[in-house]
């Protein structure tokens, strides 16, 4: 809950916010300071929003290219996909379900499971006191919609951070060392650190490139989907900088 809340204040669009209203309550008594403050809010929040900007600040972070979609594949012991999140309400289905960005990197695991027929790892905790884990809300999805068996369910992790403590804890045992790792291409960077560190050799098996990020003027206009960018790709280096420290 504390790390939620710490993201939330500190990360776009609360983070301009707060250099707004910081510039506003010093404007009285420092009016340049305060004006200043209050033009560099809404400088930053303007220019975080347009999708040419939360493009290329995703591309940054997309380092590692897609595996071949036909052909021969690396080596690896096992498929592990990690989720994102959860639409916990599901009102069409009556129960919570996988989220939209989970499900996309599901469908690059499951398509990668039928290729090579290997033992499948899906990662992700509880997100709502009131909601399943989303490993059994991927299980679930896996063998319904893609009609593929998962092996292992982790379903203790919080993070990506403990995605990869206690996937291992789970792969590790059972012989299993390389593994194609699923997820956001632009996430993929931390992941792959992460488990790394648990002593797992990674392949990495991106997923949801963005497109490129300079695709005509409109792409300079603010518009929320630029922001939401922005939100991942920093969101990604807030977390990369916290995990070097930790470990």
């Amino acid at each position: 809950m504390l790390r939620r809340l710490a993201e939330i204040l500190l990360l776009p669009p609360a983070a301009p916010l707060w250099l707004l209203l910081l510039g506003t309550c010093l404007r009285r008594r420092w009016p340049r300071c305060g004006r200043g403050l209050q033009l560099a809010a809404l400088l930053l929040l303007t220019t975080l929003s347009m999708p040419a900007v939360g493009g290329l600040l995703l591309e940054s972070l997309q380092r590692d290219p897609p595996l071949p979609a036909s052909g021969e594949l690396p080596a690896a012991d096992a498929i592990v996909v990690l989720s994102a999140e959860a639409d916990r309400h599901g009102r069409e289905y009556g129960h919570a379900v996988a989220g939209a960005l989970t499900m996309q990197r599901l469908r690059s695991g499951a398509f990668l499971q039928r290729r090579t027929g290997l033992p499948l790892l899906v990662s992700g905790g509880v997100p709502d006191r009131n909601s399943p884990p989303l490993a059994q809300l991927m299980a679930d999805a896996a063998r319904t919609e893609f009609g593929v068996p998962v092996q292992w369910l982790e379903d203790r992790s919080a993070d990506t951070w403990q995605n990869a403590e206690y996937s291992a804890a789970l792969l590790l045992p059972a012989g299993k060392r390389r593994v194609l790792l699923v997820t956001s291409a632009w996430h993929l960077p931390r992941a792959s650190a992460s488990f790394r560190r648990f002593g797992l050799e990674v392949v990495p098996a991106p997923t949801g490139f963005r497109a490129p990020a300079l695709d005509g003027w409109t792409g300079w206009l603010p518009q929320w989907s630029g922001l939401k960018d922005s939100c991942f790709a920093l969101h990604e280096w807030v977390g990369a900088l916290v995990y070097a420290l930790r470990g």
